[in-house]
Order: C-alpha cells, then structure tokens, then sequence
C-alpha cells in the first residue's frame, strides 16, 4: 500500500513540475531576450533530462536552444560544460560550443536558464566500419589529450559512490520495488557493488579526467567531413575507458575489433592503460543501475510516464535483478584482452 500510495502521489503532482511552464511562447519569448526572434517554427529535439528545441529565426539560420532542468546543474558547473566545450572547440575538435550573446553563454529567462547552439545536422555513424570507429577514436583521444589538462571543480566524478550506492539506496527508499522483489534486488544490488570493488581493485588507481561522460553513437553526428560530438550535459570527471566502452556492442569477439579499431585511432594522442579495461563491465553495470534511479528520480516530470511506460512495472524490476545478475558473472571474466 505504501509504494502504491507513493506512486499516485507523483503522478497527482506531476503537473506541478517546472517544465510545465516551458510552453512554445516561453521558449520564443526567451529567445527574443537575447535578441533572437523566432519566426514561427519551433520543433522539440529528443531529450529528456533537459528540454531542446529547434527553432527557426527571421533572417538567420535555425538555432538549438537548450533548457537545463531545474535544479539539476548549478551555474558554475553548467559554466564549467560551456568552458570544457570552449577549449575543446579552440583546438579544433568537432564540438557544437553554446553562442556568447552579449559575452554570455548561460541565459535566465521566466525561472529557466537556457543556452543556443548553432545548429549541426547528421547522421548516426556507421560504427560496423573500422575506418569509422578509428576516426572516432582520433577525437575521442583529441577529447580526452584537453580532458587531462586540468580538472572540474563544480562537476562530480563517476564513482561507486553516486552511480552505485547513491541509486540503489534512492530505489530502496522510495518504494518503487514491487514488495516480492525488494529483498531480490537487495540482495543482487549488493552482489554487483562488490563485483564492482573488485573491478577498481584490478584496476588499480586509475587516473580521472574530464569526460564527455555520455559518449555513445547517438552523441556522435556524422556527416561527409567526419564526425561531430553533441551533448556534454554528463560531462564530469572519470577513468577514459568510459568514452571508450558505450562505442562497443555485440558478441565478445566484435568488442574485441571494435575496441582496436577504436584504439588505433586513440592512440595517435594519448595512450590508453590496458588495466582500465577492467573497468568496462564494473561502469556497465554502474550505468544500468544509475540509468534505473535516474527514471525513478524523473517520474514527476509528465514527460517520463509518457516515454517510458514499461517502467515500474513487475516485468521492469523482474529484468532489472536477471540484468544485474548477469553483470556479477561478466565482471568475474576477463577482460577484453589480456592485460
């Protein structure tokens, strides 16, 4: 009774979420207080966490225009996002950087904070291709050469701490567990984050640098000139092999290829400890867990329940605990090569 009196109390809620607010008019209005008048055409983009929209503007070409979620960022660590793409857009890396306006990068507007992009289409990479990954890897490797240079202050690191235990606990405390499966995942939960100790302890110290944090192929454009990078609002401190293992997929042997297709690229800028590969399948296994508490933490916003129905339900948490069960054996296997 109590999770179910918990859930109708999020959707009774739910139309009391700062979002609400963000109507076409606001998002026009906000972009004629920095001096960009849209002319009508208005076209939401797919995200969740933040809210972006396409918008067209008289006289000039489409913009992006980003609004971060409430409460999520604070100023300076949206600040340091826009410097971390600032540097990397120096060098010449493939980077979509938010437009200075009146020498701003981050805008208020109606309670919102928001930034505009240039708009850069593209097309998903065709990642089965060597010379695709390598040329991805050569960014990457060019991401991470600037990455290294200095650290975030404001923005936290990927740890066990707030993707693993931080989630777990977040699910456990707020009744989003079917009762029959509350102690299943318990159980299985705990199971995952000593596998995950594990891991680091293979590992060994590995060192920390500023991430793209989400670098998977649908936050890599491709065009004729080769491949752009999108959407750094995961961006935070963490081991490199995170940038690496989300461009990997299918059986054992084809991570195999992909990973030294990737790496031969990466390699022509940085070099790439061998030991962070005991990394890949412990910041798997973090993500799955963070992934379920990120939809857990979101649920009040409309838009979640929307997209994503098949969440919450017995069949969800039922494949949730096979999931992690399955990542306890693959993090006890070794790595993708020796090391």
């Amino acid at each position: 009774m109590a999770r179910a009196a918990a859930v109708q109390w999020r959707m009774a809620n739910s139309s009391t979420h700062p979002f609400s607010a963000l109507g076409p008019d606001c998002v026009l209005d906000a972009l004629a207080a920095v001096g960009l008048y849209g002319d009508g055409r208005l076209l939401a983009l797919n995200s969740y966490e933040n809210r972006v929209y396409q918008a067209g503007i008289e006289d000039g070409k489409p913009v992006v225009v980003k609004f971060y979620r409430p409460g999520r960022w604070s100023d300076a660590a949206i600040g340091e996002e826009h410097a971390f793409l600032a540097e990397l857009h120096a060098q010449e890396i493939p980077v979509v950087p938010p437009l200075a306006i009146d020498g701003r990068t981050l805008h208020g507007f109606a309670g919102f904070r928001f930034a505009v992009f240039e708009r850069h289409g593209g097309r998903a990479p065709e990642l089965s291709d060597p010379g695709v990954l390598e040329w991805t890897g050569r960014f990457i490797g060019r991401i991470h050469a600037v990455g290294a240079l200095r650290p975030f202050a404001e923005r936290p690191a990927l740890d066990i701490e707030t993707f693993g235990i931080d989630s777990r606990d977040y699910l456990l405390a707020n009744d989003f567990l079917p009762p029959d499966l509350v102690e299943a995942y318990r159980s299985v939960a705990s199971q995952a984050l000593d596998g995950i100790h594990r891991c680091y302890e293979r590992a060994g110290e590995v060192p920390l640098l500023r991430l793209h944090g989400d670098c998977h192929g649908g936050n890599v454009l491709w065009t004729d000139a080769g491949p752009h990078f999108v959407d750094f609002d995961d961006a935070r401190m963490g081991p490199a092999v995170q940038d690496l293992w989300m461009m990997l997929s299918g059986e054992r042997h084809e991570m195999v290829r992909q990973l030294s297709d990737i790496l031969a690229g990466y390699e022509d800028f940085v070099d790439f400890d061998p030991r962070q590969l005991y990394l890949v399948e412990a910041l798997r296994t973090l993500r799955l867990m963070h992934y379920a508490a990120w939809l857990a933490r979101r649920w009040d916003d409309p838009a979640f329940p929307a997209a994503f129905p098949w969440f919450n339900t017995q069949r969800y948490w039922q494949d949730r605990i096979l999931e992690l069960r399955e990542q306890v054996a693959l993090m006890d296997e070794p790595p993708l090569w020796p090391v």
